[in-house]
């Protein structure tokens, strides 16, 4: 059976080390072929990500900072992505980004990889 990250090149936005850590590691075991975790958004050329990144899991806050915006660029230029935050807020983000899947922390590994999979255009919904 193929894995659903299979080759994938993903983007992590996570400041939490070890959930950041534990999140890599989780891609890589289904099948992804590069990721690279950004605990900052400086870390991230915003212009390059479509042409670097398939997709990319996003937490809502980095170090204080909202990433709201940088997933407005994100859905503009066509890259899929989920959410997944401890943020509580769920209907704001539903509001702003339908469509786009909120995984809430603490999350199972499964459901993550699922969501990626899932926005990316792999696996079925539920």
């Amino acid at each position: 059976m193929p894995q659903l990250l299979d080759g994938l090149r993903i983007l992590v936005l996570e400041d939490e080390f070890l959930i950041a850590m534990d999140v890599e590691q989780l891609c890589r075991d289904h099948g992804a072929g590069e990721v690279v975790v950004a605990r900052d958004l400086a870390e991230v050329d915003g212009r390059k990500v479509a042409k670097d990144f398939d997709a990319a899991i996003v937490d809502l806050m980095l170090g204080g900072a909202s990433t709201l915006e940088f997933a407005a660029g994100l859905r503009e230029t066509g890259v899929p992505f989920v959410f997944a935050s401890g943020y509580s807020d769920a209907d704001e983000i539903k509001a702003s980004f339908p469509g786009v899947r909120l995984v809430t922390k603490p999350y199972s590994g499964e459901d993550l990889v699922e969501a990626l999979a899932l926005a990316y255009g792999r696996g079925s919904p539920g």
